[in-house]
């Protein structure tokens, strides 16, 4: 008897849980209100069946507990029960089902007048893109990806020239007008999830998927990633805000199209050249088989390659100089290197891409770094190191403008002292930031997680990104702790 008051007092209290709570989905600010429905029919459903199971089970501990001298009866099967458990349960499933189909092909089925965005994910940040005059959104994919073009677009396409470009985690819609959103990722499994929309959706390596709504209420709402995504999972948040037309229009004004983004990748020093060519070679699959760090490799290794004298098969020898280089690239059978096997295979890259493969093997030599210096090639060092925070995903974590993130901010932080986690402190000089890059968990730092990975960028790279976090230094602080 006590377990069926147990079970009666459990019914009871969630019922009354779900009229008296607190909590309840917030208001939609879409066109979605359908999807609330849809939820409320099968809370309503489920909530039947657990209410009559309970009250079964009550019933059955009340009605057939055990009594002195009394026999369960033996009863092998019962057609009338099982073909009213097997209606009763087919017409509960099909009322959870059929709405939540009906609902989804609504939500894939785009009106044809929506306005496209593009949102990509990476982790742990967003960026996205809108169609510029033309309508219509250029070509994209992971081969095209580099500092200068961190949504992969397709340079020589023309429909893609005037797309607009948002690389920060804040996008901005027109209210009352329908929205047909693109979601792809660069990385890993994403979801992009803004409840007040009732808008989520999965976002798959390699694939494009889409919905669609019009956002009805303007304001800003935070959008979310709903699918584990990696140790900054719980960081990957962005906004989007719905204001007028008018104001919508301003702003997309504002923002850089792609071929300004290319122009000024362009003008840019030729350090965004050597990043460029480390792009390539993460493209192309050129680390499987040449180090960059001294280490043996099945081909020769790039560290300090460029300049010196390299002994061939035939038993000559060659300088490796940049005509070499671009040789040995296109036709890698030509000079073959004494003690490796012919196994690499000939490479089409554009006179362009074979430049920027070139500076990069370049920049990881003594030689090509004097020769670079002395031509006045090794550019604004401070903006390379802006690019690779950029395509590295640094910035998701790390803010510079003090602001709190999963790891410590680096505005300021250059110069100062910090507290490690074991109380301790040290200041924050060039040494230490290299440190806290190549072997993140050798200092941790107060108050932030341990998740951070360890990076093996090149020397030069290394030098570009800490010159970057210098220029984040804070001249009228010193000596004080970094922001949290």
């Amino acid at each position: 008897m006590a377990i069926a008051i147990i079970l009666v007092i459990i019914v009871v209290a969630s019922v009354l849980f779900h009229f008296l709570a607190p909590w309840h989905l917030t208001p939609a600010a879409s066109n979605w209100g359908s999807i609330d429905t849809t939820l409320f029919i099968t809370l309503v459903i489920t909530g039947v069946f657990f209410i009559a199971i309970v009250g079964f089970m009550v019933v059955a501990i009340i009605r057939f507990r055990h009594r002195p001298g009394s026999r369960a009866a033996y009863e092998p099967e019962s057609r009338r029960l099982e073909w009213w458990l097997i209606v009763v349960t087919s017409l509960g499933i099909i009322g959870m089902l059929a709405p939540g189909l009906v609902v989804y092909s609504d939500f894939v089925q785009v009106p044809k007048d929506a306005y496209p965005l593009e949102v990509v994910a990476q982790q742990w940040q967003w960026a996205f893109r809108f169609p510029g005059q033309d309508g219509q959104l250029g070509r994209s994919d992971v081969k095209w990806v580099n500092a200068g073009n961190p949504l992969g677009l397709d340079p020589e396409d023309p429909a893609g020239q005037d797309d607009v470009l948002i690389t920060n985690n804040e996008v901005r819609l027109p209210q009352d007008r329908p929205v047909k959103v693109l979601l792809r990722s660069k990385d890993v499994l994403h979801n992009f999830y803004i409840p007040q929309i009732r808008g989520k959706m999965d976002m798959v390596p390699g694939m494009v998927s889409h919905f669609w709504f019009t956002p009805t209420v303007a304001g800003k709402y935070e959008i979310l990633c709903a699918e584990f995504c990696g140790v900054g999972h719980f960081n990957m948040r962005g906004n989007l805000v719905v204001e007028s037309p008018d104001r919508f229009e301003q702003w997309l004004a504002a923002q850089p199209t792609f071929a300004q983004t290319l122009a000024a990748a362009s003008k840019a020093s030729p350090g965004s050249l050597i990043e460029k060519g480390r792009q390539l070679v993460e493209t192309h699959g050129c680390r499987a088989c040449h180090s960059q760090d001294g280490s043996a490799s099945l081909g020769p290794g790039w560290k300090d390659l460029y300049g010196r004298e390299e002994k061939l098969a035939d038993g000559s020898g060659v300088k490796v100089d940049e005509a070499y280089l671009k040789e040995s690239i296109q036709d890698p059978k030509a000079r073959l290197v004494q003690g490796y096997p012919p196994v690499m295979v000939p490479y089409t890259f554009s006179q362009d891409e074979l430049t920027a493969l070139v500076a990069f093997i370049r920049s990881l030599s003594a030689a090509g770094q004097q020769e670079q210096g002395a031509t006045g090639t090794g550019g604004d060092i401070v903006a390379q190191g802006q690019q690779l925070a950029q395509s590295l995903g640094c910035l998701a974590c790390h803010s510079v403008d003090g602001s709190k993130g999963v790891g410590p901010s680096w505005q300021g932080l250059f110069g100062h002292r910090v507290t490690l986690a074991d109380g301790s402190q040290v200041e924050a000089d060039e040494a230490y930031l290299k440190e806290s890059v190549l072997t993140p968990a050798a200092k941790l730092v107060q108050g932030f997680p341990p998740v951070m990975p360890a990076f093996t960028p090149s020397d030069p790279e290394l030098d570009a990104l800490i010159a970057f976090i210098k220029s984040r230094a804070n001249p009228d602080a010193t000596k004080q702790e970094p922001a949290p």
